[in-house]
C-alpha cells in the first residue's frame, strides 16, 4: 500500500503556473482550484506568483476576476510587428492601367472611350499615388486635357524590362484585362517616343497639381 503525499505550498504555485500559461484565455479561482487537490490555497499560490513575476518580462495580471499571464506593458514595443501591406488594384483600376500601357500616351476621354463608362477620379489617383501612372503632357485639342502614361515603377512591378515586353492584346485579354472593346489603332506603344506629336508637355510645376484641377487647366 502506497502513501500519497499533499502538495505542499511551492507544489501548488507550480500548479497554478503551469495551468495559467498553457491556459488558452485567462482562468478564475475557481477554474484553477477543480485542477487542483481539495483544499489547495489558490489564493496564497496566485498571490505568490503575482510577487515574484512583477517587473519581470511577463506579469501576472487580474481581468474581470479571471488571471492571465502577459507581457509588460513596458515591452509591449516588441510585440509589435510592421509590414507593408501590398495594395490590391480594383478590376477597373486594372483596366485603366492596361488602357493606358498599351495606347499612351492617353487622356481620360481616350480611357472612358476603350472603358466604354465613366471613369472615377479615385481610379487615376490611386494609379498616380502608387507610382504606375505618371501625367506626361497636354494634348493640342481644345481644353487641353492632360495625357498619362506608365513608369519606371510600373515596368519594375510587373517585371518588365521595357513597354516592348508587354503581353500581347489577345493575351491580356485571356487574362481577363482588356475584355473591352478595343478601338482601331489601339497598339503596343514605342517606349522610345516621348510625347505625342500632338502633345506639348506640362509647365514647371504641373506635375504635381490636383490631377482634375490639371485636366481643366486652360478649358474656356
Amino acid at each position: 500500500m502506497s502513501l500519497q503525499f499533499a502538495p505542499d505550498e511551492t507544489e501548488i504555485e507550480r500548479r497554478v503556473e503551469a495551468l495559467l500559461f498553457a491556459a488558452a484565455g485567462p482562468l478564475s479561482a475557481a477554474e484553477i482550484a477543480r485542477r487542483l487537490p481539495e483544499g489547495a490555497d489558490v489564493g496564497g499560490a496566485i498571490s505568490a506568483l503575482r510577487d515574484r513575476y512583477q517587473g519581470r518580462g511577463v506579469e501576472l495580471e487580474c481581468v474581470a476576476d479571471r488571471w492571465r499571464f502577459r507581457t509588460a506593458p513596458d515591452l509591449s514595443f516588441m510585440m509589435t510587428e510592421e509590414r507593408e501591406e501590398p495594395r490590391r488594384l480594383s478590376k477597373a483600376a486594372l483596366e485603366t492601367l492596361a488602357i493606358i500601357a498599351y495606347h499612351q500616351p492617353c487622356t481620360r476621354a481616350e480611357i472612358e472611350s476603350v472603358r466604354g463608362v465613366s471613369l472615377s477620379k479615385g481610379t487615376l489617383d490611386l494609379l498616380l499615388e502608387m507610382g504606375f501612372v505618371r501625367l506626361k503632357g497636354r494634348r493640342r485639342t481644345p481644353g487641353r486635357p492632360v495625357t498619362y502614361g506608365t513608369t519606371d515603377r510600373f515596368l519594375e512591378h510587373f517585371s518588365l524590362a521595357s513597354l516592348y515586353d508587354l503581353p500581347g492584346v489577345q493575351e491580356m485579354k485571356a487574362a481577363g484585362l482588356l475584355d473591352l472593346s478595343i478601338p482601331a489603332g489601339f497598339e503596343v506603344p514605342d517606349p522610345t517616343r516621348v510625347s505625342d506629336e500632338d502633345e506639348t508637355p506640362l509647365l514647371p510645376g504641373e506635375e504635381d497639381a490636383p490631377e482634375f484641377a490639371q485636366d481643366f487647366v486652360g478649358e474656356e
